[in-house]
């Protein structure tokens, strides 16, 4: 189906057109993922809503299919600016565990736009400049494109570049899931995703 602009709330399509882009969900139910906590997950107002009382582990919403060279751009807001979420990409489930294995687009606090290793290396590999953090609106909705193509992976926020990163390590896997994450936090957390589109590369 032909994707076009007026069905986008957020300027998902700002920085080119739609030709080649689907959709990554239907917009009506969970068919298109792996649900592993239900209870976290809800669709309101054609978002995905991702909410919990004080969870203490990360949870994250997977896709059936596995992408490998792609562009995704995602429309995320975090409520009250307060928590920490993320789009994980080229992943893999944890054997025994909620947590997921690869890369991820971070959201929140200082992460915003950074490019972390989530339960591989555990630690950030490429970071967000300092000016983009000095001036975002932590409550609003932030428009987020992910590219990764072979080694090279590069994250946009709001149309600024935040990553620009080559993988060195032969090893590590270009092909997996992608997975929208609620972060564990004592406190009750809030995110909302919407305008999800892909285009493979």
């Amino acid at each position: 189906m032909t994707l076009t602009r007026r069905e986008f709330g957020l300027q998902v399509v700002a920085t080119g057109s739609l030709k080649g882009f689907q959709r990554l969900w239907n917009g009506k139910n969970f068919d298109d993922f792996e649900v592993d906590t239900a209870a976290v997950w809800k669709i309101r107002g054609g978002a995905i809503v991702g909410r919990h009382e004080g969870l203490k582990y990360n949870e994250f919403l997977r896709t059936k299919k596995k992408y490998k060279n792609f562009e995704l751009r995602a429309g995320l807001r975090l409520i009250d600016g307060f928590g920490n979420s993320g789009i994980q990409f080229r992943s893999v489930p944890v054997p025994n565990s909620h947590e997921v294995s690869g890369y991820q687009a971070d959201a929140g606090e200082k992460y915003w736009g950074a490019l972390y290793d989530e339960s591989r290396r555990k630690k950030v590999l490429a970071g967000p400049p300092e000016a983009l953090l000095a001036k975002l609106n932590t409550s609003a909705w932030h428009l987020y494109i992910v590219r990764a193509q072979g080694s090279h992976i590069t994250i946009e926020v709001d149309g600024q570049k935040t990553v620009d990163y080559t993988e060195k390590d032969a090893g590590i896997l270009q092909e997996g899931f992608i997975a929208l994450q609620v972060h564990s936090d004592a406190k009750p957390v809030e995110v909302w995703f919407r305008d999800l589109i892909i285009k493979a590369l």
